[in-house]
């Protein structure tokens, strides 16, 4: 994939050269189909033929896809626009976004006179919804902006552009139609059942889907609308009003618009508080449920709008501030196979290097076999790749229209790629019949590591010397190893070995629910590691609890609860072994919850000996790092003291969330409470909360 910048453009044959590839680009992207061109690359392409141009006015080519709608290359269609449907002008950070402002405002004589709105930049399909008497229509993509393709056959198929309104009104809608992320895999797996290769992308899949007509299947979209305006003699007064007004009278009809999205549309009275908007959305872009790829900011007064003008493509007083890209296409070179400590056997994609979103990825996720056959995934493929905030990077789908006939299927192993053992292909995640004993090392040391048993110097080497000389084969052993094996391993000395013991010794009384974590138990974690030994109070209790029981443990559904239970008994021996050695086996505080405890039903109550405590019943989620009393607590430890607060330790930020403390740096998570009115403290007023419960 070529990327061509501003210094390589140093002559008329490189600048040809970019022109072609930049309106090849745009040909495709605009027909629904796959760009060679990711859009940042096709954005860094598109300033550097606007450079040549500024230093070489006599040599523009008239292809060149500067100053011109949808960059010159969308398909012109048969409907006749009301008004040009234009395009927007960029800008790429706070210094460019201030020059745009001053240059409006020498255009008005003077600052705006009734601010700034600004919404977000929906990464989807322009179209222009026309309503005569309440009712929907004629759907019209933008088109070149005069003239665009008839698309009415897929009313009916669009959330938040009904068919009908309450009111009878005539007036014209334009916004932008988009697959959300829930869509987006929906279509996916839809089109999977059909035969159908997957999309790319959720934009590429909202463009192809607008166009279609005779599928045997119908994939739903979204509408959100930034503008609204006359048609024929109906709703004159839109003319005339703020464009902040005119999405609230579009949003009273029925038609879902910006200010409906997540991030909403705010008005600001300056270009700083623009700016500072601008940084907010950035941060909850992660959060979002569907794509943007930017934000828009608008002059709000209509006087300001009519005195900037337009210019050949787009208005005046309208810009896009773009964001980095969290979406490229980069080459898929392998995939590799690994082997995780309970014998699941993941896939990891292996790219050509590629910066997304500030930093260089080489690897993505790849859930299973499965998942690689259902989005049609070759070696030498161009691929989409996405990443959102601190998601880990993963492949969308394959650019098909992209193949050369030199890609290669992608070869699924036929024997454990640790041990050769054979692979159980029963369930979408393949597993390596051995199980956890095939994953022993990688067992053993997530058992031992900090979060679980916190056994301090067991690390890698010695884990792998006690495995490799069969001294140990599951971490149960840890406990049992006397002072002669333990002086017997490579380089350790009297000292040390008398304070690995000592830390081993201690690591017996660790409370239940570290002890249940080392287990590893399938579908569990810290957090639901906490919430079953609070639940349960004793390992006696929990083995004798059914799927049914575990349903009882807030977060754990039907599906996982078997899981569990399942699991427990194959890791029995384990279990015996530990007890054995004298491992706690209980939750300090929490009395056993035996099954048939609790009313006659069979439901049980809430443990009497457990204090509700400071935090109860909050959802609680912590960000950033902390400072006085909390400054050496690490993650776990913090959310231990949350639960041990009667409240529940959460990782992510949602309307569930009852409190956030926020640390310094605390970004994203903190943008998005304050966006949805949670109640957000410092470290030092939560400390005070907890008083005593800080250890």
């Amino acid at each position: 994939m070529t990327e061509i910048t501003t210094a390589q453009l140093a002559d008329a044959e490189s600048y040809a050269r970019a022109v072609t590839e930049a309106t090849e680009a745009s040909a495709a992207y605009y027909s629904g189909g796959d760009s060679r061109l990711d859009d940042a690359t096709y954005d860094r392409l598109a300033r550097a033929i606007a450079a040549y141009e500024a230093e070489h006015p006599a040599e523009i080519a008239p292809a060149s896809p500067i100053g011109k709608i949808a960059g010159g290359a969308a398909p012109t269609g048969e409907v006749e626009h009301s008004a040009r449907m234009m395009s927007l002008d960029n800008v790429f950070d706070g210094a460019e976004l201030s020059a745009w402002a001053d240059s409006l405002a020498k255009r008005l004589g003077g600052p705006v006179t009734g601010g700034y709105a600004v919404e977000p930049k929906l990464d989807g399909v322009a179209v222009a919804a026309r309503y005569r008497e309440g009712r929907l229509v004629q759907l019209v993509t933008r088109g070149d902006g005069s003239h665009g393709e008839d698309v009415s056959h897929a009313i009916g198929t669009i959330v938040g552009l009904p068919d009908r309104l309450d009111t009878p009104v005539t007036f014209e809608v334009r916004g932008e139609v988009l697959l959300t992320t829930e869509q987006f895999e929906r279509a996916n797996v839809i089109r999977a059942e059909f035969g159908a290769t997957p999309f790319a992308n959720p934009r590429n899949g909202a463009a192809g889907t607008l166009r279609a007509k005779e599928r045997p299947y119908v994939i739903e979209m979204t509408f959100w609308s930034y503008s609204g305006l006359p048609l024929d003699d109906g709703s004159a007064e839109l003319a005339s009003l703020a464009h902040s007004r005119v999405m609230e009278i579009v949003a009273e009809a029925g038609v879902q618009t910006t200010a409906a999205t997540p991030v909403g549309l705010r008005t600001c009275a300056s270009i700083e508080e623009v700016q500072q908007r601008v940084e907010e959305i950035a941060a909850l872009r992660a959060t979002l449920p569907f794509g943007i790829d930017g934000v828009v900011i608008k002059a709000d007064d209509p006087a300001d709008q009519e005195k900037a003008g337009f210019s050949s493509r787009a208005p005046r007083w309208a810009i896009a501030y773009k964001l980095p890209a969290v979406e490229r296409v980069t080459r898929l070179l392998a995939v590799e196979w690994n082997v995780g400590r309970t014998g699941v056997i993941a896939p990891r994609a292996v790219l050509e290097p590629v910066e997304i979103d500030g930093s260089t990825v080489t690897y993505a996720t790849l859930h299973n076999p499965a998942d690689i056959t259902r989005r049609d995934l070759w070696i030498g493929d161009q691929v989409t790749v996405y990443k959102a905030g601190d998601i880990i990077p993963r492949i969308e789908a394959p650019v098909v229209q992209l193949r050369t006939g030199a890609e290669t299927p992608i070869a699924f192993p036929t024997e454990c790629p640790r041990c050769a053992s054979d692979i159980d292909t029963t369930q979408e995640r393949w597993r390596c019949v051995r199980g956890r004993e095939c994953g022993q090392l990688a067992s053993i040391r997530y058992a031992v590591a900090r979060d679980c048993l916190d056994i301090d110097g067991m690390g890698h080497k010695l884990v792998t010397q006690l495995v490799e000389s069969g001294q140990v084969t599951d971490f149960a052993d840890v406990f049992t190893l006397d002072r002669e094996q333990v002086l017997g391993l490579d380089r350790m000395g009297e000292v040390s070995a008398d304070k690995l013991l000592a830390t081993i010794a201690a690591a017996k009384d660790r409370p239940l629910n570290r002890v249940f974590c080392a287990l590893g138990v399938l579908g569990t974690g810290r957090s639901m590691s906490r919430r079953i030994a609070r639940h349960f109070g004793t390992m006696e209790a929990i083995r004798a609890a059914d799927a049914t029981a575990l349903e009882a443990v807030a977060g754990i559904g039907a599906e996982k609860a078997r899981v569990v239970v399942a699991q427990i008994a194959e890791l029995a021996p384990l279990i015996d072994k530990l007890t054995a050695a004298g491992v706690n086996m209980t939750e300090p505080g929490v009395p056993a919850r035996m099954p048939g405890d609790g009313d006659a039903d069979g439901t049980a109550e809430p443990h009497e000996a457990v204090p509700a405590g400071p935090l109860a019943d909050l959802t609680v989620v912590v960000t950033g790092s902390m400072t006085g009393a909390l400054a050496e607590l690490s993650r776990t430890a913090m959310n231990e003291l949350i639960e041990s607060a009667g409240g529940r330790a959460s990782s992510s930020v949602s309307k569930k969330t009852s409190l956030l403390v926020a640390g310094e740096k605390a970004g994203s998570k903190r943008a998005k409470a304050e966006e949805l009115g949670i109640r957000v403290i410092a470290p030092e007023e939560f400390a005070e909360l907890l008083g005593d419960l800080i250890p």
